[in-house]
């Protein structure tokens, strides 16, 4: 069977960025080049990964987007370009879960933990017990979505579930699943820290929700990755959006809608107003 070609894109957090991949295998990725140039620098970039390919985009097959939660221009432009796509030349689409591409950043994490042991001849390896992504949902509240480890470690699709993740130790090679222990919602730090701080597992936190409260998650058995780990990425929609295109597991583009979890604020302040 002919491997698609498949454009990911990935808008719903501050730096933005596309990928072009060819069935699982990435053949570029561009990163933005700075926050929020999501609606001047998609379409450039685009072009840019398409040419030195001699591709246009009438010949991608798929096209993977983040769908949320997030930013609420960013996921309105992704879901606008899968549905021009899929208008124009019948792409494919695959929605992930912006909150699921964020905690896959962890599988990078752990790679490059366990690949330096390896240098240093050390057997034992690092696993993350838990693990739990954090956006900013503005006024002291956050998008969080938290995840334990599954005990059935396999590379099988059908492990691919809705409540479960797969996060790669080793690219294509060896996944880590991860069991979706509290689904996408809208909490506060404190009420986040009630539930997993001071617990006999410790939790490990990224995303960009970190950035400017930090120290409001900073607790006992609270343990924070690396900066570099907390954006979400297009190599990652690609990553969790082939093992959905792969169980069959397309949007329809005529009901497709970002993943919102809140209205927003210009909405919620119309809607006070009125009552």
């Amino acid at each position: 069977m002919q491997k698609p070609l498949i454009l990911a894109v990935e808008t719903s957090g501050r730096i933005g960025s596309v990928a072009i991949a060819l069935g699982k295998k990435i053949l570029a990725e561009k990163i933005f080049s700075g926050a929020m140039k999501h609606s001047s620098e998609i379409f450039p970039a685009i072009s840019g990964l398409l040419k030195p390919l001699s591709r246009k985009p009438n010949d991608i097959e798929h096209i993977y987007i983040s769908v949320g939660p997030g930013s609420f221009t960013g996921l309105r432009i992704a879901v606008a370009l899968a549905k021009t796509m899929n208008l124009a030349n019948n792409a494919k689409i695959v929605a992930v879960d912006t909150l699921d591409v964020i905690a896959a950043n962890a599988g990078d994490y752990i790679q490059k933990k366990n690949t330096a042991l390896t240098r240093h001849s050390e057997q034992s390896e690092e696993s993350l017990e838990k693990i739990a992504a954090i956006l900013d949902a503005k006024r002291r509240q956050f998008f969080i979505a938290a995840y334990k480890l599954h005990p059935s470690q396999s590379n099988n699709t059908k492990d691919a579930t809705r409540n479960t993740i797969a996060l790669p130790q080793v690219y294509d090679i060896r996944y880590t699943i991860y069991e979706k222990i509290l689904p996408d919602c809208l909490m506060t730090a404190p009420k986040f820290l009630d539930r997993f701080a001071r617990k006999a597992k410790p939790i490990s936190l990224l995303g960009e929700g970190l950035l400017y409260y930090k120290d409001e998650f900073k607790a006992e058995g609270i343990h924070f990755l690396p900066q570099e780990y907390w954006s979400p990425l297009a190599a990652k929609v690609h990553l969790l959006g082939y093992k959905k295109a792969m169980a069959g597991q397309f949007a329809d583009p005529l009901t497709l809608q970002p993943t919102y979890l809140r209205r927003p604020q210009a909405e919620e302040k119309w809607q006070q107003h009125k009552t």
